[in-house]
């Protein structure tokens, strides 16, 4: 289990056994808004705020009835190879129930409660109470290589067949040599099946070094080769290493995807440390980028002192590649990760309408950055990460100190409110990559990080939805902000938008020293609509200050428009419908035309009957 658990309590009666579990582990508490006295991070709706830490990978340990937590996460259960461990512990710290995931951490974090409670694990996966060991979870360094048939060979040994264990006993599991079941331990390609598991002790680092843009295939093949020249599965590498010049290269980290493996990097100057022990050094390596070898030197730094070289340098035309061994598996390979930037949007700020991949990515950071007020957003997802908060205004700040810091290997969140690709942060880091260093761009090492994007619910989004379907039909965004924009463009844009009559959302419509551009925009679109077409004005939207009105066109004034708020003007074809909870504003796309002609149609025959008769 890689990440650290959260300890939710939800009342003062388990407060202190919620402390002394998370003290133990090293864990947070988050606690019920009012009804516990200390936590690390307060929620309000423990539904809500167990469902959100699920959906980002995060293993709960509730103290807690079991029902709220399966209540909490049964809407979202999908994937168990891949779901969290969720464990109830009684107020009382009686016992302690593993729900999910108890093959992915949940059994043995049941059991190390108990263990410090002095309580009951109650464990009820068939493998860990008849055999006790979960064959599809090996010793950390170790790879099973075909997980998909642990459950039939579960189901063998449960039904009385023995195990006959080929290479190291990994399990506590005594070896019966007629046995219906096999249990391989190798570094060797060996094939699985329904009767048979094969576990790879990960001993071996595969270095790599490449010219730039190398054809993926390439280094894949040269690879592939080597391990087959040696009798080595893929399943036996704990990494991929390679100089930290090399950590965008599209050849190198697909290489790693493909592998399933980290990929790490190093610098010239660790790698030049490794020279002594090269089979093959070079002055022209060393000419180019500082050290006598990377792929030998990137394979041994990683795999560690005590490691030797298993297979010398292979080279292609661009690619080359060497193996180093480790006298024992590898649980935790040498060499720092590629820097990863997720530009994360948040959504207009309501937990509910954050992404789960978005709440995944801000849980796996290493450290937030972002407006102050949006972090804070974040409620308790954000307690215990560091933290860089900049102030409005500091937008290009923001995004240059994201990038530095993911170039030092860091996993960086950038958290944005609504969608981080519509008027937010995305398009300014990717201008930032797009420049040179000398052309005020950003560093090598930020250049060469990875770069995700998560949507995110847009204030378009969250305000059409309050309304009813305004976006119906065509549509189109305009910000009337002029600090980035001339004005003249704005205007142009403004002109051109009326008369194509599309539907408009009008994102920074005022600011304090701004007013007079969204009633030079009204004006606009009067001369294109009628006076009565609908305008939705929609403030502070999922929050619980949210404001919600409708006004007609030509009343639509200045003074009650503010930042934060979002303006949709309809189309003229756009309506109100007045229904009893309220009225509803949507934008026809044309389907009353095709129900106009059905009835027609019924109105003809029926027209036809009454003249035959």
């Amino acid at each position: 289990m890689a990440v650290t658990p959260v300890v939710l309590c939800l009342n003062r009666s388990g407060e202190a056994v919620a402390h002394r579990i998370a003290g133990a582990l090293g864990a947070q508490v988050h606690g019920r808004e009012g009804r516990v006295d200390k936590a690390d991070a307060f929620f309000p709706n423990a539904l809500d705020h167990a469902r959100d830490l699920f959906a980002a990978g995060t293993p709960i340990i509730g103290v807690c009835a079991a029902g709220i937590l399966i209540r909490a996460v049964a809407p979202i259960l999908a994937d168990k190879r891949t779901e969290p461990p969720v464990v109830a512990v009684s107020d009382d710290g009686g016992v302690a129930i593993p729900l999910l995931g108890g093959h992915r951490g949940a059994n043995r974090l049941a059991r190390e409660i108990a263990d410090l409670l002095g309580a009951k694990a109650a464990v009820t996966t068939a493998g860990d109470v008849a055999l006790g060991v979960a064959l599809d979870v090996p010793p950390a360094g170790y790879r099973l290589a075909n997980p998909e048939d642990a459950k039939s060979v579960m189901a063998a040994m449960l039904a009385g067949k023995g195990a006959r264990i080929e290479g190291d006993a990994i399990f506590d599991i005594a070896s019966d040599p007629r046995g219906g079941v096999e249990l391989v331990v190798t570094e060797a390609p060996v094939a699985g099946g329904p009767e048979r598991l094969v576990y790879y002790p990960q001993t071996y680092v595969l270095g790599v070094g490449c010219a730039r843009n190398a054809p993926v295939e390439e280094l894949r093949s040269s690879v592939e080769v080597m391990l087959r020249d040696a009798g080595i599965a893929t399943g036996a590498i704990a990494a991929i290493a390679t100089l930290d010049l090399k950590a965008d290269e599209p050849a190198v980290n697909a290489l790693a995807r493909a592998f399933g493996v980290p990929l790490k990097l190093f610098t010239a100057a660790e790698l030049e440390e490794m020279t002594p022990r090269l089979a093959n050094p070079s002055d022209v390596v060393f000419a180019e980028v500082g050290c006598h070898g990377v792929a030998e030197a990137a394979s041994l730094a990683s795999a560690g002192e005590d490691a030797v070289l298993s297979v010398e340098k292979r080279k292609t035309a661009n690619t080359t590649c060497a193996l180093a061994k480790a006298p024992s598996p590898i649980a935790e390979p040498s060499g720092r990760a590629r820097g990863h930037l997720s530009i994360i949007g948040i959504g207009p700020g309501q937990a509910t309408w954050r992404t789960p991949e978005a709440s995944r990515l801000i849980q796996e950071a290493d450290e937030l950055v972002g407006y102050g007020l949006y972090i804070d957003l974040l409620g308790p997802l954000a307690a215990g990460k560091t933290r860089s908060d900049f102030p409005l205004g500091g937008e290009e700040d923001r995004c240059r100190y994201a990038l530095e810091q993911a170039g030092k290997g860091k996993n960086v969140a950038l958290i944005c409110s609504g969608d981080a690709g519509i008027y937010a942060m995305g398009a300014l880091v990717f201008e930032l990559l797009d420049r040179a260093p000398d052309e005020q761009g950003v560093s090598d090492a930020a250049r060469r990080v990875e770069v995700m994007s998560t949507p995110g619910v847009s204030a378009l989004q969250a305000a059409a939805a309050r309304a009813g379907a305004p976006l119906g039909h065509d549509f189109c965004a305009i910000s009337l902000s002029d600090l980035l924009t001339p004005r003249d463009d704005i205007v142009k844009r403004l002109h051109a938008a009326a008369e194509g009559d599309f539907v408009i959302a009008f994102y920074n419509p005022v600011s304090r020293r701004r007013r007079t551009l969204l009633a030079e925009a009204r004006d606009i679109l009067l001369r294109h609509r009628p006076e009565d077409t609908p305008v939705l004005l929609a403030s502070s939207l999922g929050r619980p200050e949210e404001n919600i009105r409708y006004r007609r066109l030509a009343d639509l004034d200045v003074d009650e428009v503010d930042m934060l708020t979002v303006v949709l003007v309809g189309s003229s074809n756009s309506k109100l419908a007045q229904l009893g909870d309220g009225p509803r504003m949507y934008t026809p796309r044309g389907y009353a035309r095709r129900i106009d002609g059905d009835l027609q149609n019924v109105g003809n025959r029926h027209l036809e009957t009454e003249t035959s008769e």
